[in-house]
């Protein structure tokens, strides 16, 4: 099912209509939607797609070269290739389509590069003397792999002016993930929120969604049971995205499934010191989409170096906190009849879900307040260490434009109480230089509200889950 992905339709149709050959990148987190898009733009036009082998132990150069000769062979309606080195492989794809519009892509490159140092070298030279001879033609690279795409050809001097489009794929937004229910009669915002709690707007996972079953056995069958998708998925990721350093990245990420941390208290609990190797590894991390670094801001419009990090993506957070843990029992099939909300900080943790869930859909929380996007000075959760001057305070969500301070209180709860508008009320009192803005209340929320926090003109705007999944 293909749904979404307007802008970077747009962007593709328009780069399709340049008259000179065209290198196109498009990365992102496996499952997200990468060949999908591509293939979808491609649909009608002369396309052609290459995809490398999955790593795995003794997979060597000769088998990924072994494999593109057959692709190219049943692509353009031959014997299967035989290639000795990736030089004359591309050159070969390159003379296949010389002449006449084209859209060629080399899906996962980092696996085809996986057992060739010099691949990318090879990749540029073949594409400044052979691919781009055809002004009508587009190459797009694609990968899962983000780091290895940023050095060895965002970042790379070789290809140093040659990319002319970079396209990064995120989750889908609440909007266009509530698409996936249409036709399913009549299911309710609260049980679409449970299952993006786990989920996030990752299109692979929100296809495996069953709209006759609840959130819960939607939950069970793809979390709980040894043959659910999510099941096994974590290791999948690790493995095809950081292959012989899964085990390191997983301890990074599994010190993080819990609140976010500052710098110093993640390399505590990893027992490691600051050092270039980590924040490497945590930089790979957050362009994977699987982590992110928030910064403070001060009411004074400037960032600190304040910043903790947190774990981005939903599926990830969720795996380590419940699926991880009871790995053993779920391969035992104990975990089928489970009850979800009986399990350790149920209520907590989805909480804490629903709160990235709606950073991950930041921009549609600016739509639905109205706000001019050129007017904002920063937004993001907002946290600040207590000093002799000030107390500790962390806020959800920060909207900071040049005149207003729009607090973002963001609750999941079957029933949220008027303690709401005094817990907003005090984290508001702790801001400083607060006296020079406005200072606007916001209530992002899913469950049912006190009729106080109704009638109240606390909060500037109520802003409902379900407005998000039915508004763009």
């Amino acid at each position: 099912m293909f749904v979404g992905r307007e802008c970077e339709m747009q962007l593709l149709r328009e780069f399709h209509k340049r008259r000179t050959a065209g290198l196109a990148v498009c990365r992102g987190r496996r499952r997200i939607g990468k060949s999908t898009l591509i293939e979808e733009f491609g649909r009608g036009e002369r396309f052609y797609e290459f995809y490398g082998l999955a790593p795995r132990e003794g997979i060597a150069n000769e088998h990924q070269l072994k494999h593109f000769g057959q692709m190219v062979g049943t692509a353009f309606g031959l014997p299967a290739l035989r290639f000795d080195n990736w030089h004359e492989a591309l050159s070969t794809l390159a003379g296949l389509t010389v002449e006449g519009k084209a859209i060629v892509l080399l899906d996962e490159i980092s696996w085809l590069a996986s057992r060739d140092k010099d691949f990318a070298g090879k990749l540029k030279g073949v594409w400044d003397t052979k691919f781009k001879k055809n002004d009508r033609l587009i190459l797009i690279l694609c990968g899962s792999v983000t780091s290895w795409i940023d050095d060895n050809i965002l970042n790379d001097k070789g290809f140093m002016g040659r990319v002319s489009l970079t396209i990064t794929l995120d989750e889908l937004s609440m909007y266009d993930a509530n698409k996936f229910w249409e036709g399913a009669g009549q299911v309710s915002a609260a049980e679409k929120l449970r299952m993006l709690c786990v989920t996030g707007g990752v299109p692979r996972y929100l296809e495996e969604l069953r709209p006759d079953q609840t959130a819960e056995q939607n939950i069970k069958r793809m979390c709980f049971s040894p043959e659910g998708l999510l099941f096994t998925e974590f290791d999948m990721i690790f493995r095809d995205i950081f292959a012989s350093r899964s085990a390191t990245f997983k301890r990074i990420v599994e010190a993080l499934s819990g609140p976010p941390l500052e710098p110093g208290d993640l390399c505590r609990a990893l027992d490691v010191k600051p050092t270039g190797g980590l924040s490497g590894m945590l930089s790979i991390l957050a362009a994977s989409g699987m982590v992110a670094r928030d910064f403070a801001w001060d009411t004074s419009g400037r960032k600190t170096a304040l910043s903790k990090y947190r774990i981005r993506d939903n599926y990830l957070r969720f795996y380590l906190r419940y699926i991880d843990r009871q790995k053993e029992k779920i391969e035992q099939g104990l975990f089928r009849d489970a009850h979800l909300e009986n399990l350790v900080n149920w209520d907590a943790i989805m909480g804490y879900q629903f709160e990235n869930l709606i950073l991950n859909n930041l921009d549609a929380v600016i739509r639905r307040l109205d706000i001019p996007p050129e007017s904002i000075i920063s937004a993001a959760p907002f946290f600040q260490r207590k000093t002799r001057r000030h107390d500790a305070c962390q806020i959800d969500l920060l909207i900071h434009t040049r005149n207003t301070l729009y607090v973002c209180e963001i609750k999941f709860r079957k029933r949220i109480g008027a303690g709401v508008m005094e817990e907003v009320k005090r984290k508001i009192e702790k801001l400083p230089g607060r006296s020079k803005y406005s200072v606007r209340p916001v209530l992002i929320y899913e469950g049912e509200l006190a009729p106080a926090v109704n009638r109240s003109d606390f909060f500037c705007r109520l802003i409902s889950a379900a407005e998000l999944l039915n508004h763009p």
